[in-house]
């Protein structure tokens, strides 16, 4: 928020110049600004089936459950309101929680993200659309939405969501991501199950097949990282083999490096 104009000192960002000030009196001046606090944060969590993998590490449940938790935290501390949504479990109750100053809705969501979820078959990918609608809800303007889910999928209608959603808020997207997620380990023939049940035998021991497994996830990924460039939202990827912490630090200060040189 504007607070006021003062002079000049040496070491001031020059982005906040007041030209017309600094233009009528000869001197320069710069603007100040307040930082709003209590803002609200949204945790928009993924409790999909395919969450429920992890190869090394953990799974990508607990990890995406450990970086709710330490950015719930964090928020609470600066005294921002909290709040979130828990989307891609069809049959789960209470998924939205209203950010509140106090941590009630934050003990509401970390409990939830504890409790086993449904048996229900996969909810189509347009959810992720209809959950960045449900998080902008209630939380006036200038909040900061996380968005921590499994993005190795097909995203439809995300686009024009994190579009509309960037338009009053800041957005983090968190893919949380298993190391098998891009390199297919070589075990020879292994049965998987597609998402409608069929059993599929896979030769994992074809070199050709494992780098072409390879190259899919990698398309998959510039399309999600475009997405995010495109709509203005930071990108911080998890693994699960990784501590959530020093991943979390470390992507938040590189975006703070981002931001200083624009």
């Amino acid at each position: 928020n504007f607070e006021e104009v003062r002079e000049y000192s040496e070491g001031d960002d020059i982005r906040n110049m007041d030209w017309k000030v600094t233009a009528r009196t000869g001197d320069p001046h710069l603007k100040v600004f307040r930082e709003e606090r209590e803002r609200s944060v949204m945790l928009c969590v993924d409790r999909g089936p395919h969450m429920e993998f992890g190869t090394r590490g953990t799974f990508k449940s607990v990890q995406a459950a450990r970086a709710a938790a330490l950015l719930g935290w964090a928020a609470n501390g600066l005294h921002d309101r909290v709040g979130g949504v828990l989307f891609g479990d069809s049959q789960a109750q209470n998924n939205y929680f209203r950010p509140t100053k106090d941590r009630r809705a934050l003990w509401q969501l970390l409990k939830s993200l504890t409790t086993e979820r449904s048996d229900a078959t996969e909810s189509p990918p347009e959810l992720l659309s209809e959950v960045l609608q449900q998080a902008a809800k209630g939380i006036g303007t200038g909040g900061l939405v996380f968005v921590i889910a499994d993005f190795n999928r097909e995203l439809k209608g995300v686009r024009k969501g994190l579009s509309q959603l960037r338009q009053h808020h800041s957005v983090v997207l968190i893919p949380v991501d298993d190391p098998a997620d891009r390199e297919l380990p070589e075990m020879g023939n292994v049965l998987f199950r597609s998402a409608d049940g069929e059993l599929l035998s896979v030769n994992t021991a074809d070199k050709a097949g494992r780098e072409a497994y390879r190259r899919a996830w990698q398309e998959r990924r510039d399309q999600v990282t475009q997405l995010a460039n495109g709509a203005g939202c930071a990108m911080i990827p998890l693994l699960t083999d990784q501590d959530v912490h020093m991943s979390l630090m470390q992507g938040l200060e590189r975006r703070m490096r981002m931001r200083a040189y624009l």
